[in-house]
């Protein structure tokens, strides 16, 4: 940054040591410190920050504020304040300094004196706005302490619209005491309120339409990317808190959350208990993140199976609590519904990704050396037959000579990529053994268009159409089909997907492949039908479209079942229900 315009610094030294700067501007001339010198500079000093104090009115609380400077000045506070905090926190400490006086710093080499010290940041932005942000994200990666304003009298009088301004809004934020206007307590009222967070993934909707129907008062709070905008996304934490004083909050996927685990450190520290639903392995997840095991956290799986790892590591409280369904938008097409397109009618039809394009960008990610790569459809095929959930704990088991490779990974994210890979690589291999089956019967196969390297260019014996949009188009699509097979993907063993509620929601038949928690979700044979084997699955599909009549009892037991115990209403009266138990 280039000194001052028209301005001089003038260096005077005492006894061979710099003991004060003079700035000269026209015919002005300031003193820095002045005759009195050290004391002045420690003068604006609390105690037990200053050295020359033993009094401890007013003082300072270390790990409990954080300290910022305001000015530099010679270095005598600077260098009271750092050894202070090093005798009390040791290594553990946190310090800013904001200067943006290029040509003082210059002249006194503080800048580059403690340019490698990691407990200190240096605020030297142009304006007050930019400098207060900064401060604001150094604040938010301390948990968000509050500010300790230590202004130096002779920066206030330099540029009292910079420093003052800082030193206006720090202290103001140090007296709103927000800490205790946020702590309340929780799950007071009959119904409760909720917070939530999320990135964009589709289910948020799902939720919030439950809230809704449910007469629940809630906030959304979308935060696309956690990491590039911090500061804000704080802020309107913190505003929602105030506003709503919600019960708790709710994420899904743990989308929202930071993966550093500053927003679980925070949602602590206001004692706001965060659930987290993963309707995904939470294994592929979960590892990107930090600090994330917290009295505060509860986690609930829609796989039953995922509940004894989440508990392995570490989590308190977890929970199993299955998909469902938007009963208001999948149901059964009214006279009034948009008239669907002919390509759409089938006798069987199969909605579902060719998992091709995912196997390939992941292992792309990864990049695994040559006998990982060169054995991963065998390790998927074999993990596909295996009850293991976890890629890693399945080649622990069965391929132990494959382990040093993958411990080899210089990455968490090439670790979790090839983990991924293998996953997805064990769906397509199982995915495409069920299609194979159903292909003598015509099917149509919605999807991408990975579906032609599998099946080939030709499509002599099935028809394709491009994705449709789960939203819009998928609650008219499955009423057209006959038939609509399903199979699961091979990321949960035992649990099952969205399409076993959506499709008799909307009054539509549905083949399956079975679950090991289906059994607790409906009537085998009477409310679903399912295939053990890609055989099997040929065999039902046949049987119900020779027997159209033996189709319309299972739709109507079925969506019957759907209404009464499957909608995401029922979901969250559930989780509301384990969370009030937990933390009112």
């Amino acid at each position: 940054m280039p000194p001052a315009s028209g301005r001089a610094v003038k260096k005077i030294f005492l006894n061979g040591e710099l003991s004060d700067l003079t700035l000269l501007e026209g015919d002005k001339k300031n003193y820095l410190l002045g005759p009195v010198g050290k004391k002045r500079e420690y003068a604006f000093l609390p105690p037990p920050l200053n050295p020359e104090k033993n009094d401890q009115i007013q003082g300072f609380r270390a790990g409990e504020e954080l300290p910022v400077l305001l000015g530099s000045g010679l270095g005598f506070a600077l260098e009271a304040v750092l050894e202070y905090l090093k005798k009390t926190l040791g290594a553990d400490f946190s310090l800013a300094v904001v200067d943006k006086e290029a040509d003082l710093l210059k002249a006194t080499a503080l800048r580059r004196k403690y340019s490698r010290n990691s407990n200190i940041l240096w605020v030297e932005d142009d304006t007050p706005e930019e400098a207060l942000k900064k401060l604001g994200q150094w604040q938010l990666r301390n948990k968000l302490r509050p500010f300790r304003c230590l202004p130096h009298p002779f920066y206030l009088r330099l540029r009292p619209d910079y420093y003052g301004e800082i030193r206006k809004n720090l202290e103001k934020s140090a007296r709103l005491n927000f800490w205790e206007k946020a702590k309340y307590p929780k799950f007071t009222g009959k119904k409760p309120k909720l917070l939530l967070i999320t990135s964009g993934y589709f289910l948020i909707g799902e939720v919030e339409m439950a809230c809704r129907r449910l007469g629940l008062e809630y906030l959304l709070l979308d935060m696309p990317d956690v990491e590039v905008a911090a500061n804000s996304f704080i802020e309107q934490l913190l505003n929602a808190v105030l506003t709503l004083k919600p019960d708790f909050a709710l994420t899904i996927n743990h989308l929202g959350v930071d993966r550093e685990g500053i927003l679980p450190d925070l949602l602590a520290r206001l004692e706001l208990p965060l659930a987290s639903w993963f309707v995904d392995n939470p294994h592929l997840i979960i590892y990107n993140y930090n600090n994330m095991v917290s009295p505060w956290i509860s986690l609930f799986s829609w796989d039953a199976d995922n509940l004894p790892s989440l508990f392995a590591m570490g989590f308190e409280d977890v929970h199993y609590l299955p998909l469902g369904t938007d009963a208001a938008r999948f149901s059964p097409p009214g006279p009034d519904a948009p008239r669907r397109p002919r390509t759409w009618h089938s006798r069987v039809s199969f909605v579902g990704n060719s998992m091709v394009q995912k196997v390939d960008a992941r292992l792309k990610k990864a990049a695994p050396p040559k006998d990982l790569r060169g054995r991963r459809q065998e390790v998927a095929a074999a993990f596909a037959q295996s009850r293991e959930n976890s890629v890693r704990a399945f080649l622990k088991q069965a391929y132990p000579e494959l382990m040093p490779s993958f411990l080899a990974l210089d990455s968490l994210e090439r670790r979790l990529s090839y983990e991924t890979m293998i996953t997805w690589e064990a769906t397509l291999l199982y995915r495409l053994s069920c299609v194979k089956a159903i292909l003598p019967f015509g099917p149509l196969i919605v999807g991408d268009q990975g579906w032609f390297r599998l099946l080939g260019q030709d499509t002599t014996g099935w028809r394709y159409h491009q994705e449709l949009s789960y939203y819009t188009d998928l609650p008219l699509f499955y009423p057209c089909s006959e038939i609509n097979f399903n199979c699961t993907s091979q990321q949960m063993k035992g649990a099952v997907n969205q399409r076993v509620f959506d499709v008799p929601a909307s009054a539509s038949f549905l083949i399956t492949d079975w679950r090991e928690q289906m059994d607790t979700l409906f009537e085998p044979g009477k409310e679903v039908i399912c295939y053990h084997s890609p055989e099997e699955a040929g065999e039902l599909t046949s049987y119900y479209l020779e027997h159209p009549e033996k189709r319309q009892p299972v739709i109507s037991a079925a969506r019957r079942r759907v209404l009464q115990e499957h909608l995401y209403e029922h979901r969250l009266e559930e989780l509301i229900s384990k969370m009030r138990a937990r933390y009112a």
